[in-house]
């Protein structure tokens, strides 16, 4: 829905561009979400004779140039690649009318918000900037001051309201006993997102879960990008049961019908909570929410909670347990350990 709220207008508006000039620009934080966007701009943009084209990192510039040397109208990017070719002179912004940022906190958290002040400092002559954000505090809003002019702010239903629709499980587990754990509820469900803190961590679970019986990949930003859109394309087809993800990577994965969230490794703060939650629980539908908690993490979880406004006892669980197999059914409160 919010890549047709800003798409839909620029395809409306969008006129012919000329080789390596395009019309429109969209910054995301992700090579994921530029092809996301970008795929689902297409169809759209096809039926208009205009042309969506994704740059990011980890891919051929030459095949990218190319692409652009068709005259491209609309031009996902990110900030990087982006700066990259401004600074080889192989793309001008010179006809540029309108930007979007896409997901303008996620990129003020992963400390891109000075390239895209560099790159919006490099489109000359009036434009429309659009700008997508989960919040409009601290570096977003003065990004707004600076770059919009007379802005007209447009909010969308809070998260909570999702996060209402999910079923939400905290379950202490003992550390040899996690993966099973893990491994006993993404084989019930028939699509699971599994997140960790580390690259190194997302490999090293999605591989503990194959050796427990479970199709797990693992997505971060080391992996080469062909790596990546294939373990986005089987997950997404039904291939894969379980994808093991950082949080960034995360950002590029817009699937629907995912019905297990894994906290494997607790979020670091309850806006993390929500936009990993966020995976689940799509277009009104119902997901299930589970945070996996070591002994050293409990009073962590209990601030968490306290933060989401979440009536939810952590509850220890073995792999043995058979509330595994349906943790929606499962009322935990009269097995808790903890409120």
């Amino acid at each position: 829905g919010k890549t047709l709220a800003f798409g839909l207008p620029v395809l409306e508006t969008v006129v012919p561009a000329v080789p390596r000039r395009p019309r429109a620009l969209i910054l995301v934080p992700t090579r994921e979400l530029a092809t996301q966007v970008r795929d689902e701009l297409e169809p759209l943009a096809a039926a208009r004779s205009v042309s969506v084209s994704a740059i990011y990192g980890g891919a051929k510039m030459e095949t990218q140039i190319a692409e652009l040397d068709t005259g491209i109208e609309i031009v996902v990017a990110t900030p990087g690649r982006m700066i990259d070719m401004i600074d080889r002179k192989e793309i001008s912004l010179q006809d540029i009318t309108q930007v979007v940022l896409d997901e303008a906190d996620r990129m003020a958290d992963m400390g891109f918000l000075p390239q895209v002040e560099w790159i919006l400092r490099h489109i000359p002559g009036s434009h429309q900037t659009l700008l997508f954000s989960a919040t409009l505090d601290g570096v977003v809003d003065t990004l707004i001051k600076r770059y919009q002019t007379d802005p007209v702010m447009h909010e969308v239903v809070s998260e909570q309201v999702t996060v209402e629709q999910m079923t939400h499980r905290f379950l202490a587990v003992h550390d040899m006993d996690k993966i099973r754990v893990a491994a006993k509820i993404s084989a019930a469900a028939n699509r699971t997102i599994v997140f960790v803190r580390t690259k190194r961590a997302a490999d090293r679970v999605a591989s503990d879960l194959r050796r427990e019986g479970v199709e797990a990949a693992s997505i971060h930003g080391d992996l080469r990008q062909s790596q990546r859109e294939k373990a986005l394309a089987d997950f997404s087809e039904g291939k894969l049961a379980v994808l093991v993800a950082t949080d960034v990577a995360a950002r590029g994965i817009h699937v629907d019908d995912v019905n297990v969230v894994i906290h494997y490794d607790p979020p670091e703060d309850h806006k993390a909570y929500l936009h990993r939650s966020g995976r689940t629980a799509r277009a009104g539908e119902s997901g299930v929410v589970v945070t996996l908690v070591l002994w050293n993490e409990e009073l962590e979880v209990k601030r968490l909670l306290k933060r989401l406004k979440l009536d939810q006892p952590i509850v220890e669980v073995f792999s043995n347990n058979p509330n595994l197999a349906d943790l929606a059914a499962w009322d935990p409160k009269a097995d808790a350990i903890s409120a």
